[in-house]
């Protein structure tokens, strides 16, 4: 029976460059894999690009209202990847375990655990719950220690509050690094280790 894979880790953890190396390995094989995009996700408009520099296009992009499991029975296809997973409704993520249940297709998904004020996404929060399988992309903080958490800086400055999404690229002064829990609260401004 096919899976539900979710690997999610820290911006900056290479999850788009391991959905491209996916996408390659199935089609050496001469397997047929669909990639899926949500509308939300305008980096790099219809492509899936990695910060490698490695860029794909995408099949679909899929808008919130859009029914996936509808959209995809007619196709002959061998694998349903999804690139910034977080950004699906509930809905789609249900979607997308009833297909690999039903159709017998893999289904791997790929997205962050949660946004830069450390709220989970809708996406993440269900494919969390229903995965069949997940994993763990791993980076560091400049601190060397292992990234947890998401920041987003507005012209340079650390800012913690503001709308859940903002694509990174879309306005010229947003950005968005990945720290270690300690840094995040000390770039917050935060106290939460006592002195020793």
């Amino acid at each position: 029976m096919a899976k539900l894979y979710f690997t999610y880790g820290a911006m900056n953890s290479g999850k788009t460059a391991a959905l491209l190396q996916v996408a390659h390995n199935y089609e050496e094989r001469k397997l047929h894999p669909i990639i899926l995009k949500p509308s939300i996700d305008t980096k790099g408009e219809n492509k899936v690009v990695s910060r490698l520099g490695i860029e794909r296009d995408v099949d679909y992009i899929i808008t919130p209202d859009y029914d996936i499991e509808a959209g995809i029975i007619l196709l002959d296809i061998d694998a349903i990847i999804v690139d910034e997973a977080q950004f699906l409704t509930k809905e789609q993520v249900e979607q997308l375990y009833h297909i690999t249940k039903y159709y017998n297709i893999p289904v791997l998904c790929y997205g962050l655990r949660c946004d830069f004020q450390m709220n989970s996404f809708s996406g993440s929060t269900r494919l969390l719950e229903i995965a069949d399988e997940i994993n763990e992309l791993k980076t560091i903080c400049s601190c060397g220690l292992k990234a947890t958490q998401n920041v987003r800086f507005v012209d340079g400055i650390p800012v913690f509050d503001g709308d859940q999404v903002l694509i990174d690229g879309e306005q010229k002064n947003i950005t968005y690094d990945s720290v270690c829990g300690k840094c995040y609260y000390t770039l917050k401004g935060g106290k939460y280790w006592p002195t020793l």
